[in-house]
């Protein structure tokens, strides 16, 4: 009879993990929020190492320029038009068809953020942006989950470890969120593929050592800049008590959820709008796609999206929840206008 942990021989004999290890990861259940470029490694690593439930959120899709550091997608989930959570998810199930994985394709918001970690042992974050990280420092205080934060920009990355109660949330550390323009992006600084692997392998590690309560945790935040060489571990202190998450358990990210969200998505040309149906149904695309072909050019359409390009030269991406990515302008007007043009008010 074939052993069933023996996929996962050499992590077993590993001191730090053995049997009794892995089977506590293969009973956990990770979220992974954000499917770019940390979130694939993360994933990736994870899935691999046997974590029984893993689920993966984004609300993106692959783009070209998405293949130099997002290492679960290749050209021919480009040609697909996939989202990056049914790309992830397909590659996660081809790599481990032992545990199970679920990819979502959704925005991460105020309204659903709880729903989609319930049950969680773990949130990894994989995300590109302090406004998400901020809603999942929340309300994974709020519902006592751990979770890791990684990030990876230029040619440097970090990681932090939070765990309630014992660590620092977010805001202790950061009190705010940095204001728009502020902070190097990939988009505006550029990112090394191997910085990506580096820092998100460190994350990967410590959510290995969590899930089966053993080695030596990241109780601050790790630094590491593969391209001037160094590596350092900041210390964070204790949780402070005037936290306003933490300390004084006032959710205020958790509490702010419009119906209608337009924000610019930062050096990528192109604008964000999320419109959420008072009736919690799927926007139906089939129908949509035979509406705006009477005016458009149709250039992509499968079961999660329909992308169609306008004169003069915008392309709008539209996914079944609502959302719709338009390129062509940074001006959250115009993005608004073609909206309402193509898909409705």
């Amino acid at each position: 009879m074939t052993d069933p942990l023996a996929r996962y021989h050499r992590q077993t004999i590993f001191h730090g993990i053995g049997r009794a290890g892995q089977e506590k990861l293969l009973a956990a259940k990770v979220v992974v929020i954000g499917c770019g470029a940390t979130g694939t490694v993360i994933a990736n690593h994870l899935a691999r190492a046997g974590i029984g439930e893993l689920v993966v959120v984004d609300r993106d899709f692959i783009e070209l320029n998405n293949l130099q550091r997002q290492l679960l997608f290749d050209e021919d989930d480009l040609d697909a038009a996939l989202p990056k959570a049914i790309a992830a998810e397909r590659k996660l199930r081809a790599i481990n068809r032992d545990i199970t994985v679920r990819g979502i394709v959704s925005d991460v918001t105020a309204e659903n953020v709880e729903s989609l970690i319930a049950g969680a042992t773990l949130v990894m974050d994989g995300t590109d942006n302090f406004e998400t990280r901020y809603l999942l420092n929340d309300a994974c205080i709020k519902h006592g989950i751990p979770w890791i934060y990684t990030g990876a920009v230029s040619g440097y990355g970090m990681s932090q470890t939070i765990i309630p109660g014992e660590t620092p949330c977010l805001r202790c550390i950061f009190p705010d969120v940095p204001p728009p323009g502020t902070s190097p992006t990939c988009d505006t600084a550029g990112v090394v593929g191997p910085v990506v692997g580096a820092v998100a392998s460190i994350s990967a590690t410590e959510a290995l050592k969590l899930l089966v309560g053993n080695g030596e945790l990241n109780r601050g935040i790790i630094h590491v800049d593969l391209w001037d060489i160094s590596l350092e571990q900041f210390p964070t202190g204790a949780p402070r008590p005037e936290c306003p998450a933490c300390g004084l358990h006032q959710f205020h990210f958790l509490d702010d959820d419009p119906a209608e969200k337009v924000f610019s998505l930062c050096g990528r040309n192109a604008v964000q709008i999320r419109i959420r149906r008072r009736d919690g149904k799927k926007f139906p695309l089939a129908a949509i796609a035979a509406q705006v072909e009477k005016s458009a050019t149709i250039t992509a359409r499968n079961d999660f999206l329909v992308r169609f390009s306008v004169p003069p030269e915008y392309e709008i991406t539209l996914f079944a929840d609502g959302r719709a990515i338009i390129k062509g302008t940074d001006d959250e007007s115009v993005a608004r206008g073609l909206y309402s043009k193509y898909i409705g008010a």
